[in-house]
């Protein structure tokens, strides 16, 4: 899996390029879920696809930006799934965003998946793999250097509670209050990757996209981002949810399902797990 992740590594050095000179306007088109792509998102796009069409180990790979699977190689053994560039829209008012990509073998399922990695693009380019330990990796002098490996407390202070407010449901604004009411600190972007990035370099806390009203099934996918940072919330000591089980226990359909989902320190995991069974 080494040329694998060497072959992401590339991708993000080319992506820090495009992200630096690129056009961060909005193109014409849409992608599998509706939303307007920007034209990072699809430029993005095509650079990791030119990357992983050279790496033989690689058989098939689903972007959220596309429609269907890319075959790539018959012979090969790994299925990746990722989001180019996630948050892309943050990139014109200049805050960190990032790209998510999970390793699955057989099938796009989270019983498959076996890897994830993400990057982190903001005042430094950082890279996160997660196998057996979390890793994080941090560009210097264009090459990715090791600086550490990641574990999670128990419980930590960092509350990101994301998705439309007034779409809640009343108990579960009851509980980011009651969080917030303990002590807890408000560390929201709007992008994913760095919101999850600081709660894992931090030490802890609660990143919330729950179900609402106006999504019952939440917005976030579950191949190219629930998934890939599940698993690296779990290798890290901590636990993902969706209010009631396990994420990486949900049944996937189709490659762009959603899903709610907790991500965090047992902690507070736990008490997200009480307060969802509550009520049921």
């Amino acid at each position: 899996m080494t040329e694998i992740f060497d072959a992401i590594k590339q991708t993000a050095i080319e992506i820090k390029e495009l992200i630096v000179n690129g056009d961060t306007g909005k193109s014409e088109q849409e992608n599998a879920t509706g939303d307007t792509q920007l034209k990072l998102d699809i430029q993005s796009d095509l650079i990791i696809e030119k990357i992983f069409a050279n790496v033989p180990s690689i058989k098939a790979i689903v972007s959220e930006e596309q429609e269907a699977i890319v075959n790539l190689h018959e012979k090969g053994k790994y299925l990746i799934a990722y989001d180019p560039l996630d948050g892309s829209s943050l990139v014109d008012v200049n805050l960190s965003v990032g790209s998510i990509f999970g390793i699955y073998e057989n099938d796009f399922t989270a019983d498959n998946l076996i890897a994830s990695v993400y990057v982190v693009f903001g005042p430094r380019v950082e890279l996160v793999i997660a196998t057996e330990e979390v890793k994080m990796y941090r560009l210097l002098k264009g090459k990715f250097e090791f600086i550490q490996t990641i574990a999670l407390n128990e419980k930590g202070k960092l509350n990101a509670p994301g998705s439309t407010q007034n779409c809640w449901a009343p108990f579960h604004k009851q509980l980011i209050d009651d969080i917030f009411n303990d002590g807890y600190r408000l560390r929201y972007s709007g992008g994913m990757v760095p919101d999850l990035h600081q709660i894992l370099l931090k030490g802890g806390g609660l990143f919330s996209y729950p179900g609402t009203s106006d999504r019952p099934k939440g917005k976030l996918r579950q191949l190219f981002e629930v998934f890939p940072f599940a698993f690296v919330f779990e290798k890290a000591g901590g636990q993902a949810i969706d209010g009631k089980q396990r994420v990486l226990n949900i049944p996937t359909t189709h490659i762009h399902d959603t899903t709610p989902c907790f991500f965090g320190s047992n902690e507070e995991i736990n008490r997200v797990l009480k307060v969802y069974k509550e009520n049921e």
